[in-house]
Parts: C-alpha cells; structure tokens; sequence
C-alpha cells in the first residue's frame, strides 16, 4: 500500500496515500477501533450534516476576507461533493470516542481539506495551500462545529423516522375501517369488560401513535438552537464579531432549517439538554409501540388455547421440535428494539448529567445512542407494517361467539336491571356455566324482544339513551 507521511503535536505517521483523511483521523481509527462497531459514515445524514456546517464555517469566513475566494470556493465544491452522497467511506472513525467529537471534527476537517487540494491541483497532504486546522476549521472549535453538525443530523432523521411512523398509523387505520364490524370483547387486567370492535381497537393504535408525531417535531425543533461561533467554550476566542451571525445564515441556506444563534454562548456549549428531551420522546414513543406490540401477540394468540381474535402473517417456522407452531417474530424483535430505546435513554440522560464546566465530553455517546435509537424506531416500525400490520386477518365468528358467551355482557343491561340484579346474573352464568342471555330470560327480568334490543352490537360499543323497563 502506497503511504504519505503526515505530522501532527505527537509526532509522524504514514497515512494511505489514497485516503482523504488525514493523521489525526488515522489515530481516531487507531484509538477506538470496533469500540460500538458503528463508524461516521454509517449515517450518511451524519456526513452530509458534518459537509454543511463546514460549508457554512467556510462561506462566512469567506465573506469575513478571512479565506481567499479560491480557496472557499475548493472548501465549498467538496462540502457539496460529501452533502451529495460522495467519500461516504472516508469517514471510518467509531461514533463512540474520547475527546469530546475532536476525532469526528478533524475527520470532517481533513478529507474537506484534501478534496479542496485536489480541486485546486495540489496532492493530499499538502496542507501548506488548504489546511485542515488553519483553513477548513477557521472560527470553529470541535465544541462548536461538532454539536451543530450531530444537531442537524438528528433533525434529517427525525424527518424520516416521522414519516415512517405516519405510515404505520395509516397501516392500523386501514384496519381499523376493515374490521369495524367485527363486535369483540374488551378487556381490562386480562379480565373480559365490555364489547367492543376490533376496529374500535385498531384505530386506538393509531391514534395512540399519531399523538407522537407533534411530540417528535416539537423536540427536534430544539436543535435549530446552536452554537457557532462559541468556539472552544463559549467566548468566542479566534472569530470575528460577525461570524456566527453570517455562519447561522449560512446554515440556514445550505440546509434549508430556521437556525438560531443560542443567546448565550457559555451556556449552550456544554448544555445537552435539548438532546435528553428529544431522547425522551423517543422512548415514549417505543414505550407506547412496545405495548402495541404486547396486544397484538396477545390478540394473536393460540390458535386453539388462546385469545385467537386475529391472524398475524406467519413469517417463519416457530420452534425446532414443535411441528405447526407458528411466532409472532415481528412484534417480538419490535418489543426487544423498543426496550433498547428504553435503554438508550437511560444512557444519554447519564451522559448529559456528566458535563463538567465548560463542556460535557460524553456527547459522543449521546451521538451514538439517538442515532441507534432513530435507525432501529425506523427500521422496527417499517418491518411490523410491511410484514405484520398489512397481512392481518381477523376471526370474526369466534370474536362474536366470546361476546355472546361473555359474562361481561350483563355490563351492558346494568342501566336497565341495575346493579342488584346484573351482579345476581354474572355470579350465576359463572357459577352454573351458562349464558347471560338465558339466564336473565330464565328470569323474565326481561322479554327476549327487549334484551335482543338492549344487546344489539350497535349498542354495545357507544353511548347511547338508557332503555327503562316499563
């Protein structure tokens, strides 16, 4: 392998002649090699975020008279080059390291530095004409550069998580209109209630998720409040008093997102907090699907000694010495995704909660968890709509058959029985193992005109006038 030697504070190294990172990108590699296994450019959002904030840096330098126009508009190509999807592979540093994001700026920093060389006929390396530290990081410090750019990523994902959720919600809703004639039992503590449709229950789940929608922008909207320009804590050492107005309006060109300056420097560039709320809302989000997830099993199982209310897509053979067993895979792995979110939260609350100072170093970690959290959300909630929410079916015979066998129907005759009277009747269709229906017959607490009036399934499952016995 063809090698150039590059130098930096701790002496030389020999850099792959062919890379477009650089040595400080080589010792970030080197230190937290396979430290998660997940590096930069396994989010391509991550770089085109990283691309834009120096494309910012450099066009408001630029205008500063800080960069010769030669140079910026090399430093601009090659941002746009990396905003476009290229040298993806370039940028092989883990998401988890030490340094509070140093490794991930000068990643950024270098491979900006040496496409800008190529643009401008000069060879890698050769730092004399566009440096990575005096040119492509001008004005800027890892604590400011650094946040900005994972701040815009998370706000690209979270465009794309949203519209997967919204297609899950369109998926139950959609079920929810197929199935709102088949009448079923509710429950509460496991315990039969009162009727129900199945589509009644279906459209709950997507009115449970659609509340997140709004809960998920409303805490992404907190990252377009940033830094640039606090440099390395705040005061704004080595940048001119207009850049951080002109690198905002900047950001806000290239990336088309309302960006604000944060009103005090000091404070934002070790404040996480933003990051802990938007965290939380992501968990709510799992928590709630997690739960979705735990009722459709239920609601799947069986098929003989179960619930057996509906049918989810068998998708693989369910156990090696059971022959015709059949799991509910697809909810279960969106279960174990969920409860990583959970997990995930938990570790950036802790993360957050360890700044010190100045600065909170952990942010990498941070960066880490909400990644992981966005892409698993996106990809769980995709897989339980393709392969488990479109496919399902329903048993609406058997649904109707526990109704009608049900002691939870006598709810429904409580206002006109009363209360005496309904709870006489469900101690003896459960004592004697017979039905409501009969037994109130049985009774003549009722003619069977009146009764079939008042268990009617239109009845049961809304509100409706109170029917008196005369």
């Amino acid at each position: 392998m063809k090698t150039r030697v590059e130098h930096d504070l701790l002496g030389e190294k020999e850099v792959p002649a062919e890379a477009y990172y650089g040595i400080q990108t080589l010792r970030g590699i080197e230190n937290f090699a396979n430290i998660s296994g997940i590096r930069i450019g396994d989010y391509p959002h991550y770089v085109k975020a990283l691309a834009m904030v120096k494309w910012a840096a450099s066009k408001a330098n630029q205008q500063l008279g800080l960069l010769p126009d030669e140079m910026a508009h090399a430093i601009q190509k090659a941002c746009e080059e990396l905003i476009e999807g290229k040298m993806a592979d370039q940028f092989p540093v883990d998401l988890i390291q030490g340094g509070a994001g140093t490794s991930t700026n000068m990643n950024i920093n270098e491979v900006v530095a040496n496409r800008a060389l190529e643009l401008l006929g000069h060879q890698k390396g050769e730092y004399q004409y566009c440096h990575p530290n005096n040119h492509v990081n001008l004005s800027q410090s890892t604590n400011d550069a650094y946040p900005t750019s994972f701040k815009l990523a998370f706000i690209f994902m979270n465009d794309e998580l949203v519209e997967e959720l919204k297609l899950l919600i369109r998926a139950f809703r959609t079920k929810g209109e197929e199935f709102k004639e088949v009448i079923k039992m509710g429950r509460t503590q496991l315990q039969d209630a009162v009727p129900m449709t199945l589509g009644q229950e279906f459209e709950a789940f997507a009115a449970n998720l659609e509340e997140e929608i709004d809960r998920l922008n409303q805490m992404a909207r907190l990252f377009l409040e940033v830094n640039m320009g606090a440099t390395a804590i705040g005061t704004g050492i080595n940048s001119e008093p207009e850049y951080s107005e002109k690198c905002i309006k900047n950001l806000r060109i290239i990336s088309g997102r309302e960006f604000v300056l944060a009103s005090n420097l000091i404070e934002a560039t070790p404040d996480t907090g933003s990051t802990v709320m938007y965290s939380s809302a992501l968990k709510r989000m799992a928590v709630k699907l997690s739960k979705i997830c735990n009722d459709l099993r239920l609601l799947s199982s069986g098929p003989r000694c179960g619930l057996n209310e509906i049918n989810l897509p068998p998708m693989q053979p369910g156990s090696s010495i059971m022959p015709g067993k059949v799991n509910p895979v697809i909810p279960e792995v969106v279960n174990q995704i969920c409860y990583r979110i959970i997990g995930n939260d938990l570790t950036v609350t802790f993360a957050a909660e360890a700044g010190q100072l100045q600065l909170n170093v952990m942010e990498p970690v941070i960066v880490h968890a909400i990644f992981s959290s966005i892409k698993m959300l996106q990809k769980g909630m995709e897989r339980l709509r393709i392969l488990c929410v479109d496919g399902i079916t329903t048993n609406a015979q058997h649904c109707k058959d526990m109704v009608l066998n049900s002691i939870g129907i006598v709810t429904a005759l409580n206002p006109t029985l009363g209360y005496e009277n309904s709870s006489r009747i469900a101690k003896r269709a459960l004592k004697e193992n017979r039905s409501v229906y009969d037994l109130v017959l049985e009774e003549k607490l009722l003619t069977k005109e009146e009764l079939d009036q008042l268990l009617v399934p239109e009845l049961m499952i809304k509100p409706h006038k109170f029917y008196k016995k005369k």
